[in-house]
Parts: C-alpha cells; sequence; structure tokens
C-alpha cells in the first residue's frame, strides 16, 4: 500500500479439537483470502492447528507429528503470496515441547517463536503440558528443515523499510515483563500475539485495555489474534476477541463469538516516525541477540479501509461530555493561575458576536467563578465598525447580559476615519491597510482599558487561525493571556455547543446564535445589512485545515500523504482537486505567518497539537515551502 500503510488481517477460523486436517484447510483458506485482500500480516490464534483445549493430547505422538506435516502443507499452500502468517502450533524441539508460533510466507518456513509464560492457574495448566522458551536462540527440525526458533526473533521486510515484526503468545502480554517489551527496544513496530482466552464477564474489556495500552507504551502496532468457539468446551466458552490497536488507538475489533477474518491498515511509516521524535535512544537499531529475518511485503494493493476522523481534534469517545469539560478546566485553570499571578482585578476582552470571543469570555467567567472573583470585573468590550452586523452586535450584547459581566460598546468607526486621515488612507480602499487598521485600534483600545482598570487582555484567537497566520500582526494577533490559542476552530464550535447545553436558557439561545453565523472578520462594510465577507471563501473551510494542522504538525506526514488520507476520509464532501487547492493554500500561509507564531503571547496547551514558539514548534520564520508545495501534484 502507500504512504507507509499495511494491510493487516486478525484471523479467528473455523477449527475442531484434534483434527488437524479440518483447522488446516481452514488456515489456508483464510491466508488465501487475507492475500487476495491485500493483507501483509495475518495472525492466528494460539495452537490452532490442532486445538488449545487438547489436554493430554498433547501427549500424544500421532498429533504431534500430524502437526509438524501441517506446518509443511501450509508453508508449501503460501508459494507465491506474500503474506506473512503465523499460526499456532505445539512443537518438540531438543526433547521439550513448547507452544508455538509459526512464522510462514511464500512457501517457507521463515522461524518459530516459543511463548515464554506459561499459565498455570484457575482454568489454565500449561505448564502440565508445555515448557517455558528457551533464553538464547536455536534451531528447530521441522521434517527435516531447520528453522530459526526462539523469542528474539525480528520479521523485516524486504520493501518496507519501516516494517518490522515480533511475535509474542497470550499469557505473554499479561506478564510484568512481557516479551513485546524487548522486541520493540529491538526495533519491532508490529507486534502479533496468538492467544486463546477464555471468556467470562469483565474479561473482554480487560483485554483490549491491555492490548491498547501495550500499542501505546511501545509505539507500535499491536495484533491480537484470539481463539473462537471451536475452542469451546467442558467447562469453558472462547470468543474470538479479535483486537487490532495502533500507538493507544483501538483501530479494529471483531464481534464476540464471531468467528472471522478482522482487516485494517496500520501505519508502520507514522510508528517509525514517532519513535524518531519521542527519543530514538529509546528504540535501538540493533539489540544483542536478536536475529533478523527477511520477508517481503504483499505487492497487492488493497483498498485503503482504515476510518480517519473528521474532525481529529474534536473528542469522539465514549466519555465525550468528560473531556470536553477536561478541556475546558485545562483552559480556565490556566487563566486562573496568570490572574493570581498578577494579582489582576479585571479582565479585559474584546466580544464581537463570533464563536472565538464567546468562548473565551465563557473561559473568564469559569475562572472568575472558581477565583471566587466578582464577574462585574470581567469588562467585555464590543467595538462596532463599518463590517459589523446588527445580529453579532446583538449577540455580543445578549450574551455580556446573559452571563451578568460588565458590557461596553465602543464604536470605533470615528478613530478609524482619524486614524485614516493620519496615514492618507483612503477609506474607499478596502485594502489590507483599511482591514488591519480596525483590528489595530480595537487592540489599541483593549490594552488601554486593562491598563485603566488594573486587568488583563484575555485573548481570543484560535489555533487555526495561529497556523494561517488569519490574525493582524500586534491587533487581534495580541493579548496578555490567550486561551484558545491551542484550541483549533472545529474544536472551538464543539466546546461552545457543548457550553450552551450545559447553561440552557438565556445563554443557550445566545449561544445557539452565534453557532448559526457564519464565520466572518466582518472588516469590510456591510451590503443592504448582510456581511458579504466569508472566511472559508477566503482561506477555505476550516474543517479540512484543521485536518492539514493535525497530520501536519502532529505526525509530520507529507503533503501527498495528507492528500491521499483526505481524499479517503472526505470522499463524500471535497474531491480530490479541491483538498489540494486549499492544502497548497494551507501551506502557503503556514510557511509565510510563522514570524507571528514567533511573537504570540503565553496561551494554555490544552490537546496534542501547540504552536507556540516556547515549547511545541520552533521553526526559522524565513523557511521556503518549496519542498512541501511541490509534493502536492
Amino acid at each position: 500500500m502507500q504512504h507507509g500503510f499495511v494491510k493487516v488481517c486478525s484471523a479467528t477460523v473455523p477449527i475442531k479439537v484434534a483434527d488437524v486436517e479440518f483447522n488446516t484447510q481452514h488456515i489456508i483458506k483464510s491466508i488465501e483470502e487475507s492475500y487476495k485482500k491485500g493483507s501483509s500480516i495475518t495472525v492466528f490464534p494460539e495452537l490452532c492447528i490442532c486445538g488449545y483445549t487438547c489436554g493430554d493430547l498433547f501427549n500424544q505422538r500421532l498429533l504431534l507429528e500430524a502437526v509438524e506435516k501441517a506446518i509443511i502443507k501450509i508453508a508449501k499452500a503460501t508459494k507465491n503470496m506474500q503474506v506473512l502468517s503465523f499460526i499456532g502450533a505445539p512443537l518438540v524441539c531438543n526433547g521439550k515441547l513448547y507452544n508455538c508460533a509459526v512464522a510462514v510466507s511464500d512457501g517457507n518456513v521463515l522461524g518459530v517463536i516459543p511463548k515464554t509464560f506459561l499459565p498455570n492457574y484457575g482454568e489454565f495448566y500449561e505448564q502440565r503440558h508445555f515448557v517455558s522458551a528457551p533464553k538464547t536462540l536455536t534451531e528447530i527440525n521441522i521434517l527435516d528443515n531447520k528453522v530459526p526458533f526462539g523469542t528474539n526473533l525480528i520479521f523485516k521486510s524486504e520493501n518496507n523499510v519501516d516494517l518490522t515484526v515480533a511475535a509474542e503468545l497470550c499469557e505473554d502480554l499479561w506478564a510484568p515483563k512481557s516479551p513485546s517489551v524487548s522486541h520493540a527496544l529491538a526495533g519491532a513496530n508490529v507486534i502479533v500475539n496468538l492467544s486463546c482466552s477464555d471468556e467470562i464477564v469483565g474479561k473482554a474489556e480487560y483485554r483490549k485495555d491491555l492490548v491498547r495500552m501495550q500499542s501505546a507504551k511501545l509505539v507500535c502496532a499491536y495484533i491480537y489474534s484470539d481463539a473462537g468457539d471451536g475452542e469451546s468446551t467442558s467447562d469453558l466458552v472462547y470468543a474470538g476477541h479479535n483486537i487490532i490497536c495502533e500507538k493507544g488507538e483501538l483501530l479494529a475489533e471483531s464481534n464476540l463469538f464471531e468467528n472471522g477474518l478482522l482487516f485494517t491498515d496500520i501505519d508502520v511509516q507514522a510508528l517509525s516516525d514517532e519513535r524518531k521524535r519521542m527519543a530514538s535512544s529509546f528504540f535501538a537499531d540493533a539489540v544483542d541477540g536478536y536475529k533478523i529475518i527477511s520477508f517481503k511485503e504483499n505487492p497487492i494493493e488493497g483498498e485503503l479501509t482504515r476510518v480517519f476522523p473528521l474532525m481529529p481534534f474534536v473528542p469522539s469517545d465514549n466519555a465525550i461530555s468528560e473531556r470536553m469539560d477536561l478541556i475546558l478546566k485545562i483552559q480556565s485553570k490556566g487563566l486562573e493561575k496568570r490572574i493570581s499571578h498578577t494579582a489582576a482585578k479585571t479582565a479585559v476582552i474584546g466580544i464581537s458576536g463570533g464563536l472565538d470571543s464567546a468562548l473565551a469570555l465563557l473561559i473568564t467567567y469559569r475562572a472568575f467563578k472558581n477565583l471566587n472573583k466578582d464577574v462585574k470585573d470581567i469588562i467585555a468590550v464590543t467595538m462596532p465598525c463599518f463590517g459589523s452586523t446588527v445580529k453579532t452586535k446583538n449577540n455580543a450584547l445578549k450574551l455580556i447580559d446573559a452571563l451578568g459581566v460588565t458590557g461596553k460598546i465602543i464604536p470605533i468607526e470615528k478613530s478609524v476615519n482619524s486614524h485614516f486621515e493620519d496615514i492618507g488612507q483612503n477609506k474607499n480602499d478596502y485594502d489590507v491597510t483599511f482591514e488591519n487598521a480596525q483590528a489595530r485600534i480595537r487592540t489599541l483600545i483593549l490594552m488601554d482599558l486593562a491598563n485603566k482598570f488594573g486587568g488583563l487582555v484575555i485573548g481570543t484567537g484560535d489555533l487555526s487561525e495561529l497556523a494561517l497566520g488569519w490574525a493582524t500582526y500586534n491587533g487581534d494577533h495580541m493579548s496578555m493571556y490567550s486561551v484558545n490559542c491551542s484550541v483549533p476552530k472545529t474544536l472551538v464550535k464543539e466546546l461552545v455547543k457543548f457550553e450552551s447545553a450545559r447553561y440552557g436558557g438565556e445563554i443557550q439561545k445566545v449561544l445557539d446564535s452565534i453557532l448559526r453565523t457564519e464565520i466572518s472578520p466582518e472588516l469590510l462594510p456591510v451590503s443592504n445589512g448582510v456581511q458579504e465577507q466569508r472566511t472559508e471563501d477566503i482561506i477555505g473551510p476550516y474543517i479540512l485545515h484543521d485536518f492539514f494542522l493535525y497530520y501536519a504538525v502532529r505526525w509530520g506526514f507529507t503533503p501527498e500523504k495528507i492528500a491521499y488520507i483526505a481524499e479517503h476520509t472526505f470522499k463524500e464532501k471535497y474531491d480530490l482537486n479541491s483538498i489540494k487547492k486549499w492544502l497548497k493554500v494551507f501551506y502557503k500561509r503556514f510557511f509565510s505567518q510563522q514570524y507571528k507564531r514567533s511573537c504570540v503571547p503565553d496561551g494554555v496547551k490544552v490537546g496534542p497539537v501547540s504552536l507556540s514558539p516556547r515549547g511545541d514548534w520552533r521553526m526559522p520564520s524565513d523557511a521556503i515551502s518549496n519542498l512541501w508545495q511541490n509534493d502536492i501534484n
């Protein structure tokens, strides 16, 4: 696949306990199906060739010989299929029986990984039949074929430098010192787990948390394949709970008690880049004792099926209310500290009747309440001028009244016209000077009011505007503390929605009206009472720009890769040409406007992306964007 994406499969096949031939046929069939769909890695459950629940049948030579023959049969069946498959099997090495993961690809058995931690409690008694993995690598004979045998095996793709795979089995994940920790430190960024985990109440949630957190901790993709109902016998039931995670994110999960193949796309390029970003010393190129085994990635171009969120900055999990409230608390706590530290008597904030200033006022209101300060000491100023509409002015005043803060109306048209006379600006020339002069006059007023009333000017600009440079230098670009500076526009909107529903009443009415208002800087004169200046017509849709921002800054994706996943994600709304058009705008503005970000005021970080020059983003103001522009074909 393109751009580092690798299709993978977690397979739970129909099996019959001790029926090696039946199981082998279904394993081969599943490998063929996964290969045709473009999978490069396919993982089967623990001991699936014969069944995990064979009990003392594991001591039967006839069964073990049948398993060994089945491995060769499966390997031969994979000839000309470049899919790295891991199959569970009991195998004898040096006179001892091991619970193993057998790696096969393109007609060959590439390696055998024995289980390290053997459960011997409750319903488990593996130590009755198996021994733990040896400490050092050796070889195992499989029908006179010598194959690497041991836990320290890493399978490295010949045609994808970022794809490195290692294996562990079931209980290995539950152990305090999982083999996968060593695998990751040795360079493996994909971990597979062959498991047979019986189902009891509450175990599925715990199992999923284990897989998810292991993938987060190790900065890897983790493919967990679980035994299905074919293993259900006597006192136990198995549910085939397959899970695929990547760096803490659940990418795919099967329904319990449904056998089948679970597919998704992992991004090994992103994993490699993330490891470099975090700390390259954690993940060495090689660790003593590991053997690297080459394999070829599947050349079939599978369809990208992975789902990317339309709004990656907006919480989308089941705890969305808690997450939104936490974001608001982080914003308000940052402001509380600044108010307390400076002993500010008041907070001064410009209210336009738009989303950003509404959120900033709501945050300031929270902070004052938490500090037991009188909200009347919040001075909310609306400063109408040429482009202000009746609707936005009324919304600003209604929000001020609903919250009970101190409001001021200071029309600035006279001041702006006087300034135009001073600098020789034609007031009928609607150029950048015409627009920016208004923003700077407003900031001047706010700063002087803050001085007059012993307060701080609270910035309203958001992260999306910072990224695009959509702010007037030393105008709305400047404040004494910025509460929205790491909140992108898509999240601003959702936070205002959240607060609207939480407050209800008159506050909800005005916030809902603000949410329905077209985003505009309102700097050009209105026509018949209507503001024709629409921000997204000029710079592009914020939903796209926030998507670009997340993957460009948080993950460092190339523009070509961002366009690729954006086309997949927004296919119902934007075509590829539109995506590329606005992506070019994004990079042009992102590079050219860095000088504004180099001197932004302090502001609280709430999410994974911040453009503060003091922490997260350090970039020369004169960097050239040609490489990035040229990557957008």
